[in-house]
């Protein structure tokens, strides 16, 4: 039994990168354009977004875009109208008001964007991630994303049921509290969100964990348990930074169900 009536693939960006931040081992030479992405439940039980994209106004505003991305040497991501969020949420009729609950995969800069823009919604997260996240090793975070005191924060340990149809799990190695998530969809089936825990298939199908990661053997554990999941169950691998996988699937206002 699902409560999950259809999910939404929301493109909301590209980033380009070194190769091996996303795959161990890979030559330093070699740059990759990866997407941005957000996940839109529409469930009996209102509106959930997983993951909140990247704030647009990093790129556009001149001093954020110096302090978050060129003074430190890195190629600002890149998102344009129709990457958007709130504009893709315009087109199948609704706000960023509707959303009563995010849960977040981890709180890197391109996955918390909008969190601070919904101050009516319950925001989910590891907690071990945001004690990761409040300290001064986590890396590729944006602080402003994730401070304002009109966050409602809804801490969670290990895997865990939200409602049915949708169970999150415990996969962290990337960060210290990312979790990826499991949707039961009506017609589609399982579905695995991966998040961050593999960017590409190439880090499935070869069993290569994420080259930037705050620790590697947790990393692959975690990989190497979604990729058994994904086999057992069976369920499809839904990739949130794959430049090619995110040319096939269907993206909103298209969904599945």
């Amino acid at each position: 039994m699902t409560v999950i009536k259809r999910l939404y693939v929301l493109l909301c960006g590209y980033e380009t990168i070194p190769k091996y931040i996303s795959v161990s081992g890979a030559d330093n030479r070699f740059m990759i354009s990866e997407p941005i992405c957000a996940y839109l439940l529409d469930t009996t039980q209102g509106w959930i977004l997983l993951d909140a994209g990247m704030d647009p106004q990093h790129v556009t505003d001149p001093q954020r875009l110096h302090t978050y991305f060129t003074s430190q040497g890195m190629i600002p991501p890149i998102v344009r109208t129709q990457h958007d969020l709130k504009n893709q949420l315009a087109e199948i009729g609704i706000t960023l008001a509707d959303i009563s609950w995010i849960i977040l995969s981890h709180l890197h800069f391109d996955h918390t964007g909008y969190i601070k823009h919904c101050p009516q919604a319950r925001v989910s997260v590891q907690k071990r991630d945001y004690d990761a996240a409040m300290g001064a090793d986590y890396f590729a975070s944006i602080a402003e994303d994730f401070n304002s005191p009109t966050i409602r924060w809804d801490f969670r340990e290990g895997d865990w049921d939200a409602f049915p149809g949708l169970t999150l799990l415990d996969t962290r190695g990337h960060t210290p509290g990312h979790q990826s998530a499991l949707v039961q969809l009506k017609h589609s089936g399982a579905l695995l969100l991966t998040f961050d825990a593999g960017d590409l298939m190439e880090n499935f199908n070869q069993s290569l964990p994420p080259g930037s990661c705050a620790d590697q053997n947790e990393a692959l554990s975690s990989l190497l348990r979604i990729k058994t999941l994904a086999e057992t169950l069976p369920a499809q691998l839904i990739l949130f930074h794959d430049p090619q996988q995110i040319q096939q699937l269907r993206l909103s206002p298209e969904y599945y169900e």
